[in-house]
C-alpha cells in the first residue's frame, strides 16, 4: 500500500491500533438481569425482539435460560431495513424449531398483529382465569439486547410515547411498565447483553448495527470491517453508495476508496478517515444502502427473492410474514 496517500502518515496510524476483541457488558446491565428475574413470576408472556439483520447475533442466549418457562413470542423487528427474502427463511428456520416468530417494522407496523399473537399466547391462562370467573389482566415482558427496538416497539404498541426511546444502547435503565388496554399490561426492559462474547463475528454484528456502545471501539476499523463485509453481500449497492471504484480493495485503503469517493477529505488531500468511519455506519444503520441482512439462516447462502410477478406489499406471503399476520 502507497502511505503516501496518508499523506506521509503510517497505516497504523489509520487503524491506530490492532483490532481489539470486542467486549461490553456495563455495569448496570447486571443490575438489570436481576429486576428481569424479580418481574418474572408476574408475567404471562416473554415477547423477545431481536434485529431482523442479524438474527442470530441479536438474541442473549442468557434470556432463553431466564424465560424457558414462559410463553415465548418472538419478534424480529426492524424488519423494514432487512432483506425480505432472508426474513422469510430466518421465520422459517425459528418456526421449525417451534417458535413462535413474527417480523415487525416498529415504525409502520400494525399494533394490532402483536396483540392477536400476544392474545394467542396468553389464551389458555386467561380462559383458566375465567372458569373461575376471573377477567385477568395479561401482563407480557418486551426483552432484548440493546438498541433493538424495544421502547420503540413498546410506544407502537400502545399508540403512544410513554417509554423512553433513542438511536443508541442503553437508553433505558428500569422497567418501565405500560397499561396498553384495561387488561393488558407491558413491561419494558433494559437491554441485556451477555457477559462474555465469545464469537466475535457476532460481537462485531452486533457492533454494525449499534447495539454496542461505538466508543468502546475504534470506529474507524469497524467501518472497513463493515465496508469489507458489504462489498461482498452487496457490492453493487455498498460500491454505488459510496463510490468505490475499486472492488478488490480491503483494510485501510478501502475506507480511504469511500473517503475519496465522497469527498470526505482534509487539507492537503488527505482523506478524512474519522468523519468517513461515521457516516459509513450512520448510512448502514438508518438503511441508507437499502434493505440488507448481515447473517442469513442456517443452510441458506443467498437470500430468498420474490417471483418476478410478485408485488411485496401485497401478497398473502409478506403480510403473513413481514407485517406479522398469523403465517
Amino acid at each position: 500500500m502507497n502511505l503516501d496517500n496518508y499523506g506521509g502518515r503510517d497505516e497504523s496510524m489509520i487503524l491506530r491500533a490492532q483490532e481489539k476483541k470486542i467486549n461490553w457488558y456495563p455495569g448496570h446491565m447486571a443490575k438489570a438481569k436481576r429486576l428481569l428475574v424479580e418481574q418474572l413470576s408476574r408475567v404471562d408472556v416473554v415477547v423477545e425482539l431481536c434485529d431482523a439483520r442479524i438474527p442470530r447475533a441479536s438474541r442473549n442466549p442468557d434470556l432463553a435460560e431466564l424465560v424457558k418457562n414462559k410463553r415465548r413470542l418472538l419478534v424480529l423487528n426492524k424488519a423494514d431495513l432487512a432483506d425480505e427474502g432472508a426474513t422469510r427463511a430466518w421465520l422459517a428456520h425459528f418456526r421449525s424449531q417451534g417458535i413462535d416468530a413474527m417480523s415487525f417494522d416498529s415504525a409502520k407496523g400494525r399494533a394490532k398483529d402483536v396483540l392477536t399473537r400476544i392474545e394467542r399466547a396468553a389464551k389458555d391462562e386467561v380462559e383458566r382465569m375465567a372458569a373461575r370467573g376471573v377477567r385477568k389482566t395479561v401482563r407480557v415482558m418486551v426483552v432484548g439486547v440493546p438498541n433493538v427496538g424495544k421502547s420503540t416497539f413498546t410506544n407502537k404498541i400502545n399508540g403512544s410515547s410513554i417509554a423512553r426511546t433513542g438511536d443508541r444502547p442503553g437508553v433505558t435503565r428500569s422497567n418501565q411498565w405500560v397499561r396498553i388496554t384495561p387488561y393488558l399490561e407491558l413491561l419494558d426492559t433494559p437491554g441485556l447483553l451477555w457477559p462474555k462474547l465469545d464469537n466475535q463475528d457476532d460481537a462485531r454484528a452486533l457492533a454494525f448495527v449499534g447495539t454496542i456502545n461505538d466508543q468502546i471501539m475504534d470506529s474507524q476499523m469497524l467501518a472497513i470491517r463493515l465496508l469489507e463485509l458489504l462489498m461482498k453481500i452487496k457490492p453493487d449497492a455498498a460500491a454505488a453508495r459510496f463510490k468505490i471504484k475499486d472492488s478488490t480493495l480491503t483494510g485501510a485503503a478501502l475506507l480511504e476508496a469511500a473517503c475519496r469517493g465522497r469527498g470526505w477529505l482534509m487539507p492537503g488531500g488527505v482523506a478524512d478517515t474519522d468523519r468517513g468511519a461515521a457516516v459509513v455506519l450512520d448510512e448502514f444503520r438508518a438503511g441508507r444502502l437499502g434493505r440488507i441482512t448481515l447473517q442469513y439462516a442456517p443452510k441458506q447462502d443467498k437470500p430468498q427473492k420474490p417471483a418476478e410477478s410478485e408485488n411485496p406489499q401485497n401478497t398473502k406471503e409478506n403480510r403473513e410474514n413481514t407485517d406479522g399476520g398469523q403465517g
